[in-house]
């Protein structure tokens, strides 16, 4: 079970009048979060920041704030992303629609702020490209290495049509290692050996390897990467990934990869082929 398991519990079911505003004051928030969302008595509930208020055109009346909680557990503070549903003084976590089983939850994200754009994740392309592919994805996810090669392959031929922005995501709890790897893979970029980048999406590797020595050799095996343990272990490193992660709780994306292109989520993950002629 992950942390945010343990933390939260939210149903469909869980509504709850609080307000005859479409956007209740932060206080009634907080009081829906604290009753209805988090079940673990030693969180405690400091605040909710509202990232973004939208509606849809398939939800008419509807209004959804895309939120972050603020908690503290066990002394550390966690921020977790919470999407809201709100009309008519009712307010729930979840809408499903009965006919096609769809929840709407999964498939509304929040607008991507040209902040996301920016030198330190630009991987490969120009950054006046005609388009503009974000992406949050992990070197050890399946999904990631079938997908997320032959997008980079795709920009690199075509720098003037797409540039990819890239931000870590690793999904520790599946694949330690990652860890260590996407470490290496910001430092290789930062040094500007971004092939290193795209090999280490060819490593094979124990996805349960947490030897530091071991996995470094493994790099430098696999890939020609030499790079120290102390180079990895800088706070730079860790604080910039850090604020990848921090990224994209803002974006709500909790799987790997997640693709947007020109600022819209690519569920199919293939768009980008779309973009060469």
């Amino acid at each position: 079970m992950s942390l945010m398991s343990k933390l939260l519990m939210s149903t469909v079911l869980a509504t709850v009048a609080i307000s005859a505003n479409t956007q209740p004051d932060n206080k009634l928030l907080v009081q829906y979060i604290k009753e209805n969302v988090v079940k673990n008595p030693e969180v405690k509930v400091n605040g909710v920041t509202v990232i973004e208020s939208k509606i849809s055109k398939e939800l008419p009346g509807w209004n959804i704030l895309l939120t972050t909680m603020d908690m503290e557990y066990r002394g550390k503070d966690v921020h977790a992303p919470e999407m809201m549903f709100i009309k008519d003084g009712l307010i729930t976590g979840h809408l499903v629609n009965l006919k096609t089983g769809e929840d709407y939850r999964d498939t509304i994200k929040p607008t991507v702020s040209f902040a996301y754009y920016d030198n330190a994740h630009l991987l490969f392309g120009n950054k006046d490209a005609t388009h503009k592919i974000l992406i949050f994805s992990d070197p050890q996810c399946p999904f990631c290495q079938d997908v997320v090669p032959k997008i980079f392959k795709t920009a690199r031929e075509h720098p003037k049509e797409i540039a990819i922005y890239y931000y870590h995501l690793p999904l520790l709890r599946i694949h330690p290692v990652s860890d260590v790897l996407t470490r290496v893979m910001h430092v290789a970029q930062e040094e500007g050996k971004k092939d290193i980048v795209e090999k280490i999406y060819a490593l094979k590797i124990n996805p349960q390897e947490r030897d530091v020595t071991k996995i470094l050799a493994e790099v430098k095996t696999q890939t020609g990467y030499s790079i120290s343990a102390a180079k990895i272990d800088e706070k730079k490193v860790k604080d910039a990934l850090k604020a990848d992660e921090e990224a994209a709780g803002r974006m709500m994306v909790s799987g790997t990869p997640t693709i947007y292109i020109d600022g819209e989520w690519d569920k199919t993950r293939d768009g980008y082929k779309k973009l060469i002629k």
